[in-house]
């Protein structure tokens, strides 16, 4: 027998001693342990014999706690509580069958929902909850399993996937479009602009990739979410730069058009952030697999 295994007695006889000391008797923890007395009794005898030292001082049937006895107690009681709560916070970690995702509201909106029955046909078992959240935040303090992050690979204690890049392309209502007389990239220089407020420099990178630079500060609305831009371009506010898979269905229904074929590819990227000890949860890791599979199918680069 190795030193580790000198030192630790069986559980079974740690568990009855703590019972019959809590309880003042061998039967009364024989029934809080679903045992037999003289089951416990054998039990606090081998415990008594690996120690060397006795731990109770019998009175008949009754039993209290010696000095070593109250002791050990003392050392070994906090030890077990945090052995049960451990087993079980393990034992939930891989049983759980729901999952809390944090997505940025358009992506979860306009591509994740969407998908969302492939993955609940492919795992039945698996319930996925999902908040809206647009800024970086700590997974395991707010209670998250994962969230879906845009921009660079940054966000600190946690893993992150890439999924895919984005492309975005200037839409606009087509009434507006004709009144507007726009025809060229040159033709949208001081017309109504919006802008999505984490991207104020989109346009002038749009502009310079169409080869028009040297333009004046561009000024316009401002909206913190994509679908509130691409709303107020459908209603014929402006322009907007806006993101091509998440505007496919006013694309279909023609609410909006995009007049030109330059796209801008941001710098950012699509990312699924996931906790440190994400591999722990077998759930978890099967949502990672399959969105990571998903953004393969669009084109993607989950790793």
């Amino acid at each position: 027998m190795n030193d580790s295994r000198r030192e630790l007695p069986s559980m079974t006889a740690l568990a009855c001693f703590v019972t019959a000391a809590r309880e003042g008797g061998f039967s009364r923890a024989g029934e809080q342990l679903g045992l037999t007395q003289s089951a416990v009794s054998r039990q606090i005898a081998l415990l008594e014999e690996w120690l060397q030292t006795p731990l109770f001082t019998r009175h008949g049937r009754r039993v209290t706690l010696n000095e070593a006895g109250r002791g050990y107690l003392e050392d070994v009681e906090p030890a077990l509580r945090r052995i049960r709560l451990a087993t079980a916070k393990a034992m939930d970690r891989g049983s759980r069958r729901d999952l809390a995702i944090a997505t940025l509201p358009s992506f979860g909106m306009r591509w994740l929902a969407p998908r969302l029955p492939s993955f609940t046909a492919r795992h039945p078992e698996l319930t996925v909850n999902f908040a809206a959240r647009s800024f970086p935040f700590d997974l395991r303090e707010e209670h998250f399993d994962a969230a879906i992050h845009f921009g660079a690979a940054d966000w600190s204690d946690a893993e992150m996937v890439p999924l895919f890049a984005e492309q975005a392309v200037v839409a606009c209502a087509p009434g507006w479009l004709a009144a507007q007389g726009v025809t060229t990239p040159a033709d949208l220089v001081g017309k109504p602009l919006l802008f999505q407020t984490s991207r104020r420099h989109a346009w002038n990178r749009w502009f310079a990739r169409a080869g028009i630079v040297g333009l004046p500060p561009l000024k316009g609305p401002t909206f913190e979410h994509f679908l509130m831009l691409a709303q107020a371009a459908a209603a014929g506010s402006g322009a907007a730069l806006l993101p091509r898979f998440l505007i496919e269905p006013e694309l279909t229904a023609g609410t909006l058009v995009t007049p030109f074929p330059i796209e801008l590819t941001d710098e950012g990227r699509y990312y699924l952030v996931l906790r440190p000890d994400w591999r722990d949860h077998a759930g978890l890791v099967k949502f990672r697999d399959w969105l990571v599979e998903a953004a393969r199918e669009e084109g993607g680069e989950g790793a």
